[in-house]
């Protein structure tokens, strides 16, 4: 089964008690547990992590391109900021999404440039929870068509 890394950057562990009118009141397990369902159904091995450190998750990055058939990340924050992560985007050669629970385009001038977003296959964004879903749907969907 391949597998797919699910990345999630800063402050993602504290969904369901961080703004829910916005991120929504699921918890990252409740969201981990959603993916290794979506994940059973699809016949994907899912490795789901997070973390508040930017070089961990380049770190991580890494580690996918030699283990993984793709990345689903919600890099929260880094998305906007981060040209170490587009460059890991870029250097890994292997599909990533990108993923937001809220629509960013919706929020803060700041939130609309997203650094990741030119070295994604997508992005997907706007979905809550769902967003997940849809991302692994479309990594399952990639691995699929490029065969």
């Amino acid at each position: 089964m391949p597998t797919i890394f699910v990345l999630n950057g800063p402050n993602l562990n504290l969904l369901g008690k961080r703004e829910p009118g916005i991120y929504g009141g699921q918890t990252l397990a409740d969201i981990e547990a959603m993916c290794l369902e979506e994940g059973r159904k699809l016949g994907l091995t899912i490795d789901f992590r997070q973390t508040n450190h930017e070089g961990l998750l380049i770190d991580w990055f890494h580690e996918a391109s030699g283990s993984a058939a793709g990345i689903a990340v919600n890099a929260g924050a880094y998305t906007h900021t981060s040209v170490a992560l587009h460059d890991a985007t870029r250097a890994i050669g292997i599909p990533v999404v990108e993923l937001h629970l809220s629509n960013v385009h919706a929020r803060e001038e700041f939130r609309h440039k997203s650094l990741l977003a030119p070295a994604a296959k997508g992005v997907i964004c706007g979905f809550g929870a769902h967003s997940y879903i849809l991302a692994l749907n479309a990594l399952n969907t990639l691995l699929h068509t490029s065969k």
